[in-house]
């Protein structure tokens, strides 16, 4: 029985991990005034951003962003809840 337990458990977790490699990292950063240019890895030479320019150097970059609104806080909103809250006056 124990046997069968760990063989059940081994079989669980390569399914997981076979399901896991499918999927791709997201990593989604929420930044306040941060413009396209602040950033060394498009261009910026007054800040070096080393890990920011690593994650774009071995990842994806995004190049075409848009904002709900100009301050963060509707930007935040509209991000975690998918909605944009100047049309429901909830900022």
């Amino acid at each position: 029985m124990r046997a069968m337990r760990g063989v059940l458990l081994v079989a669980l977790l390569a399914g997981t991990l076979a399901r896991a490699q499918d999927r791709p990292n997201i990593v989604v950063i929420l930044t306040d005034d941060l413009g396209y240019g602040d950033v060394s890895a498009y261009g910026a030479t007054a800040l070096k951003t080393p890990n920011i320019d690593r994650l774009a150097r071995e990842g994806l970059r995004f190049t075409d962003a848009h904002a709900a609104a100009a301050t963060c806080t509707p930007s935040r909103y509209a991000l975690l809840t998918g909605d944009y809250c100047l049309l429901h006056s909830r900022c």
